[in-house]
């Protein structure tokens, strides 16, 4: 990074944790010699198993889809982040497919990981050692008793050890990839127990004993902290305390524990609103932290070790908080950063994450009667709920009576109508702590859907390194269902995971009292001295969404942006967009009514510079039309759209 970067970086950080910065650069210089041994463990024993009836409780739908991914798996096969690999049954841990670059060897914290022409794209090296793959291969064996899964299991467990031995190369730089890589290994320990070589590869293996002591000596002296406090430490305890309650073999297994717990808890709520909405306002952030936290509770739970009743509020009111805002077909809002991040991975492609964590709720938390249906089925809500005991009903908690349609801690609203009309408005703050790391400039978009179709979108994310002007885009204020002044976004971006002013939010209306016409308004400040304010209304009977932007402030050049899903096609004659397309084998429609004071064109795959697209997951992106609209503010007038379901 530059040195414009660094000083942008430490801008944002208070004393405390410049001093805390110091220390860890002076302890990685220490470290640059050769690692410690680590204590010699004897009679360790896995005590941390699978209750009795928990494999027979599988569903056996939810065991096919296990199997055909283990299957492919076992081949070989294997896609992540849009690339597909055919290698991964010999697997090169320092390889980057889709660029071909290898990660160069050396000491952890030398390896340039940003620089993509150093080391490759760092989350594709990064995804597959996070042992997330092995976690399935390992559930196959469970299920089936097939050794072929767990003799891969420990193969592929073995190289990698071997190939990465503690402090050398590309997988000891972050913390996160240690957290979750622990917890995974906490997993295929327990789900391999019925297998004889068990034992032999983890508490009777020196080198595993030698890398798990490492994993948690590493998370316990470079904690993520200050104004990098986000999911990251979530992440690091959780894997941290998960290992320590499950491999409690070292002298320092109970320090682990208890620091890990304290840490967990505290950032659990730090991360969380008291709503239960995440923190960082990246839905898929809150899917992430609700599974890490999960897990780390069932491995309290099957350890016996006591667990701050913080914890499970926290878990509980996040649980509830992802049912309120889920739409139809249980998809949340796409809203902030996403990077297909799982905590505790144990089900085979196909499988629901929002079903399935709206599952392990309603088996350890009990359902609400506002909750939506959950459909389908998982394995991994069988598995953790054997371990995890019942949440306590003192009385002392209350839960929503009705499902909740404001969050004004978070400035979300979800408004809805009729015959499956969903629709997100934002007036929240733009991200959490002073980076705001996954937040985007998207201050008073709105996200609509019809029947779990997205009609305007939230474009995602796509990347995070390497593709500057691709990261630039999916996070700006043009990339989102809002308006921008002279072309610039309402906050300013420092880097890629940094915004060094944010624009300033409010709700001024979230009334769904009347149930002919749910309304909501809210400003921001981002483009002082200009405000913009937006109103949405959304009529019930005439399934009609009308969008009033309002800027106070002096003339200047304005364009509004309304991002089609890739499933809507978009006729545009003059100011008017007839929207088509096909859900549940039906055609469907709307008309979409533009401000006619702006001047309309329709994008779509544009490349110089990056406009209409759509990015369905990380690391993939698919074209799809975007509405432009420039033109200028007046300081009198609003600008109007109207959307019109029709049918």
């Amino acid at each position: 990074m530059s040195a414009g970067w660094y000083l942008r970086r430490l801008s944002r950080m208070g004393p405390q944790e410049v001093g805390g910065r110091i220390g860890d650069a002076v302890r990685r210089r220490r470290w640059r010699s050769a690692p410690p041994d680590g204590p010699r463990v004897t009679g360790a024993r896995f005590t941390a198993v699978l209750p009795a009836g928990a494999i027979a409780a599988v569903p056996e739908d939810a065991a096919k889809r296990l199997l055909a991914e283990a299957d492919r798996l076992m081949d070989g096969h294997a896609e992540f982040f849009g690339v597909e690999r055919d290698d991964l049954a010999d697997p090169d841990w320092w390889r980057d497919p889709k660029t071909g670059r290898r990660a160069p060897d050396g000491y952890a914290f030398d390896v340039p990981y940003r620089d993509e022409d150093a080391v490759g794209d760092v989350k594709q090296i990064w995804e597959p050692s996070r042992h997330q793959y092995l976690t399935v291969l390992a559930t196959a064996y469970a299920v089936t008793g097939d050794e072929r899964y767990a003799e891969r299991v420990a193969e592929h467990l073995r190289s990698w050890w071997a190939a990465n031995p503690p402090l050398r190369g590309v997988h000891w730089i972050s913390g996160i990839e240690l957290g979750i890589r622990l917890l995974s290994w906490v997993w295929v320990r327990r789900l391999l127990d019925g297998w004889p070589g068990a034992a032999d590869l983890f508490e009777g293996n020196p080198v595993a004993l030698h890398q798990i002591w490492h994993h948690q000596r590493w998370l316990a002296a470079f904690p993520s902290r200050g104004s990098s406090a986000n999911n990251h430490v979530i992440a690091e305890a959780a894997g941290q305390f998960a290992a320590a309650c499950a491999f409690d073999w070292f002298p320092a297994s109970a320090r682990w524990r208890s620091a890990a717990l304290k840490s967990l808890e505290r950032h659990l709520r730090a991360n969380t609103f008291p709503s239960g909405l995440n923190r960082e306002l990246a839905t898929e952030y809150h899917g992430l932290v609700l599974e890490l936290g999960l897990a780390a509770v069932a491995e309290a739970d099957a350890a016996a070790v006591p667990v701050p009743g913080t914890v499970r509020l926290v878990l509980l009111r996040m649980t509830d908080a992802l049912a309120a805002v889920v739409d139809d077909r249980l998809r949340p809002p796409r809203q902030g950063d996403a990077d297909d991040g799982h905590g505790l991975v144990l089900d085979g492609a196909g499988t629901d994450r929002w079903a399935s964590l709206l599952a392990t709720g309603e088996a350890v938390f009990g359902r609400l009667p506002w909750w939506p249906e959950v459909t389908g089925t998982d394995l991994r809500t069988p598995l953790l709920a054997a371990l995890l005991r019942p949440y306590a009903k003192d009385g002392t908690v209350t839960r929503p009576a009705r499902r909740p349609v404001h969050f004004p801690d978070a400035g979300m609203t979800v408004l809805r109508g009729g015959d499956g009309i969903w629709c997100r408005c934002d007036g929240g703050p733009h991200g959490f702590l002073s980076i705001a790391a996954h937040g985007h400039a998207d201050a008073l978009s709105v996200e609509v859907r019809h029947d779990g179709v997205d009609v305007l979108a939230d474009p995602g994310t796509f990347c995070y390194h390497g593709q500057p002007e691709w990261r630039r885009y999916f996070r700006s204020t043009l990339g989102h269902n809002t308006l921008e002044l002279d072309g610039t976004d309402q906050s300013v971006s420092g880097g890629p995971f940094l915004w060094t002013r944010h624009a300033g939010s409010r709700v001024l209306v979230a009334d769904t009292s009347d149930p002919a016409v749910a309304r909501w308004c809210a400003e921001h400040d981002g483009y002082r001295p200009s405000v913009h304010r937006r109103r949405v209304e959304l009529t019930a009977a005439s399934r009609e969404l009308r969008i009033l932007d309002e800027v106070r402030g002096p003339r200047r050049p304005v364009r509004l942006a309304f991002h089609l899903g890739p499933a809507v096609t978009a006729e545009l004659t003059g100011n008017r967009a007839v929207l088509r397309w096909t859900a549940d084998g039906e055609d469907r429609s709307a008309v979409l009514d533009l401000p006619g004071e702006l001047s309309w064109r329709a994008h779509r795959g544009a490349t110089e510079p990056p406009l209409g697209w759509y990015s369905p997951g990380f690391g993939r992106k698919v074209p799809a039309t975007t509405l432009v609209g420039t033109g200028f503010t007046d300081g009198t007038r609003g600008f109007t759209t109207v959307l019109g379901f029709q049918g």
